[in-house]
């Protein structure tokens, strides 16, 4: 095992659950890699809805499995500083990225090898061409996106209405829908109209009269639909015909659409999207990064839900 003489390190947490008021910054003993684990260096993390939505009162933290005093954020990026006895995989000075449930915006994080985010953490090798700022945004959200794919299976010919179309999983799925050779409607406000196109989307408003606008630019008709807002575009999607095995949402529930989960995306699938982003084929809209010292801040713009694009923590 390697060893190492660090005491403490920094690491965001909960004393109380509750909003980004409650977030304080604190000096905690480093962890240490125990068999199969790796100790992660931490230079960046990205915030993902999940984040402040499962810390947001003690009920709702239950229901994941989080208890006082608890860490934050799951998206992380950065170097193997320690590996555990049994690990083979990985060495002193890999690059790595992954998720660790709650516990990601520290200065460290142990990360067992043959974990997932829930249990253990999970961890995969950084390609070369991709910065850690841009990895800390992929674990949660490319997932996501995947998963989401994979229930509505576009193609070419298909015609794909996403809600929310400019947020974190948007830009992915929005990218990943196009790959496959669909054309894609993104909802979104005003100000994100050059956002959406930029990513391959044509934009549409969201809100009130959505059925009518949709109709105006695709009068063939939409044959998929993924909400990934709420349930407002799940519903118009309905409205416009879309067979209910063809829609998919990620943060609301309807009876009769299968709700898309991260956690069933492919076992590659993250891997490969990496593979994607570092070869330049895929892009990573970073709306705005903060040293951990502004973690309120951050966490109250990306609550906001109206950032075009991932919000990153440097540590």
């Amino acid at each position: 095992m390697n060893e190492s003489s660090i005491a403490t390190g920094r690491a965001v947490q909960f004393e109380s659950f509750g909003g980004p008021e409650a977030l304080s910054i604190r000096e905690v003993p480093v962890p240490r890699a125990g068999l199969g684990q790796i100790r992660v260096r931490v230079t960046a993390a990205g915030l993902n809805p999940m984040d402040w939505f499962m810390t947001s009162d003690a009920e709702t933290a239950a229901r994941f499995g989080l208890s006082l005093p608890c860490g934050f954020g799951t998206d992380y990026a950065g170097v193997v500083d320690q590996v555990g006895d049994g690990v083979s995989d990985f060495v002193v000075g890999d690059r790595v990225f992954g998720g660790a449930l709650s516990r990601a915006v520290a200065d460290y994080v142990v990360v067992d090898v043959a974990g997932t985010i829930v249990d253990g953490g999970e961890a995969h090798r950084t390609p070369d061409g991709l910065d850690d700022r841009t990895a800390a945004t992929l674990t949660i959200a490319s997932r996501t996106a995947a998963a989401a794919l994979a229930v509505v299976n576009p193609g070419a010919g298909d015609t794909v209405l996403i809600g929310g179309a400019g947020g974190g999983v948007g830009v992915f799925a929005v990218q990943l829908a196009r790959r496959t050779g669909a054309r894609v409607i993104g909802t979104g406000s005003a100000t994100s109209a050059d956002a959406l196109r930029a990513l391959g989307a044509e934009p549409v408003a969201y809100g009130d009269g959505l059925v009518d606008r949709v109709r105006t630019l695709a009068p063939a008709g939409v044959t998929a639909a993924m909400d990934l807002h709420g349930t407002d575009t799940a519903y118009a999607a309905r409205e416009l015909g879309v067979p209910d095995e063809r829609i998919t949402t990620i943060a609301g529930q309807l009876d009769g659409i299968i709700p898309a989960n991260g956690a069933n995306a492919a076992p590659s699938a993250i891997e490969e999207i990496a593979g994607l982003v570092a070869a330049g084929r895929l892009r990573v809209p970073i709306a705005a990064s903060f040293p951990v010292e502004r973690i309120r801040a951050a966490v109250e713009l990306q609550a906001g839900r109206h950032v075009h694009g991932k919000v990153v923590i440097d540590l």
